[in-house]
C-alpha cells in the first residue's frame, strides 16, 4: 500500500484524507493550521513539519489547498512538495485553481522527475465523507492507473472523468 501524504486538511481535505485513514493508508499530513489537522492525527495520522518533510516520507502526495497562490506556494515554494520530491513520487493537486498555474506547476514537477496529475473534484464535505467525490484527472495514464485505487477511497470509479495526456518524447 502507497504512503500517502496529505496537505490541506480544511473543510473538504479533512472528510477526503478520514477516507484514506479509514482504508488503510499510511497518511502523512500538514495543514498551515496545524489544529485543523488534529482529527487525523487522533485517527492515526502522521504531522510533518512542512510540505517538503510530506513528499519525502510519501509515495503519493495529494494537496487539496484554497487557491492557485496556495497550491503553487505549497508545491513549488521554499520547503515545499517539490523540495522534498524522490523518484517514484507522484504529485497529485486537487484543489480548482486556475489551468495555466496547474500547468506550470506540471512541468517544474515534470523537471524533477515528478508526474502531476490535476484532479479538482465536486461535492461538499459530506459526499467527500461518504467516499461519492466527483473526480476529474487530467495528467499521465501511467501515474493515473498507479493512484487509482487511492482515488476509489474518495470517489466512486462511476463519478469519475480522466483525461490522460501521452508523455511527450525529446529526440
Amino acid at each position: 500500500m502507497k504512503r500517502t501524504g496529505f496537505i490541506g486538511t480544511g473543510l473538504m481535505g479533512q472528510p477526503m484524507a478520514r477516507r484514506l485513514l479509514e482504508g488503510g493508508y499510511p497518511l502523512t499530513v500538514w495543514n498551515r493550521t496545524a489544529q485543523r489537522a488534529k482529527p487525523l492525527l487522533e485517527a492515526g495520522a502522521v504531522w510533518a513539519d512542512s510540505p517538503k518533510t510530506v513528499a519525502q516520507a510519501s509515495d503519493v502526495v495529494m494537496t487539496m489547498l484554497t487557491d492557485s497562490k496556495a497550491s503553487e506556494e505549497v508545491i513549488c515554494g521554499k520547503n515545499g512538495v517539490l523540495q522534498g520530491a524522490h523518484p517514484g513520487m507522484i504529485l497529485i493537486d486537487m484543489g480548482s485553481i486556475a489551468p495555466e498555474v496547474s500547468k506550470s506547476i506540471a512541468v517544474r514537477a515534470k523537471d524533477k522527475g515528478v508526474p502531476m496529475l490535476d484532479a479538482p473534484v465536486t461535492g461538499n464535505p459530506k459526499v467527500a465523507s461518504e467516499g461519492k467525490l466527483g473526480i476529474m484527472v487530467g495528467g499521465p495514464r501511467e501515474a493515473f492507473d498507479a493512484c487509482l485505487p487511492i482515488f476509489e477511497k474518495m470517489g466512486s470509479r462511476s463519478s469519475m472523468w480522466v483525461r490522460t495526456a501521452p508523455e511527450r518524447r525529446s529526440n
